[in-house]
């Protein structure tokens, strides 16, 4: 059985044969890069990396992939093992805290970076490393019943919140839902080279493209 038929038959054969070519860096693997992380590869997309610092925790099972079995791990190591197990496919797994002094080289050698971050001095540390080596990167964020999918070009990174992020209890379905404009944001990029920016609105459910 093809793993990938249903993409193949959308998509159609070359669009497979292009996104698995395609080389990608999550940077985060929290509520975003964890469930994005396993869209991607199950679209195809045959080189991802995952840089992540964090350990799973209890709380992290309401909005992410991982389960109890996966509490102390490393979040980019736990990433990877589900989706081998799930899909016999093999991500890089990068567990260190991406900072200024080491973004570009952490996103180095890739088409695109994605940007899943929960916190100002990362996301600022991608941002920059991206411009300053023309490297295409897309932000993928949320807050309250709220996310944007925004390339680097018209992006601003948002200060923190108080508190610890978190802690917000987020809705699993913006979640999903801001996941999946992402993912397909992120293929049209692979394929098509287009860029397009979007917010998301789980209490009206609204998906609007931002011109």
């Amino acid at each position: 059985m093809n793993p990938l038929g249903h993409e193949s038959r959308y998509r159609g054969e070359e669009a497979i044969r292009k996104l698995a070519a395609a080389r990608v860096c999550l940077c985060g693997a929290g509520a975003v890069g964890s469930n994005l992380a396993e869209t991607l590869v199950r679209q195809g997309v045959g080189s991802l990396r995952v840089v992540d610092r964090d350990r799973v925790e209890e709380h992290n099972t309401a909005t992410q992939v991982y389960t109890s079995d996966d509490f102390g791990s490393f979040k980019a190591e736990a990433l990877r093992d589900r989706l081998f197990r799930a899909t016999g496919r093999e991500i890089e797994a990068v567990a260190k805290e991406l900072t200024a002094s080491n973004a570009k080289k952490l996103t180095k050698d890739v088409d695109l970076v994605v940007d899943g971050f929960d916190n100002s001095a990362a996301r600022r540390a991608v941002t920059d490393a991206c411009l300053a080596e023309k490297r295409p990167c897309l932000h993928v964020g949320l807050n309250a019943d709220y996310g944007e999918v925004r390339w680097n070009e018209s992006y601003r990174v948002p200060g923190d919140a108080p508190g610890d992020v978190c802690d917000y209890p987020l809705a699993r379905n913006l979640v999903t839902l801001v996941t999946g404009v992402a993912a397909e944001v992120v293929v049209r990029f692979l394929l098509l080279g287009e860029r397009e920016d979007y917010s998301v609105t789980l209490r009206d459910l609204r998906v609007n493209r931002e011109e």
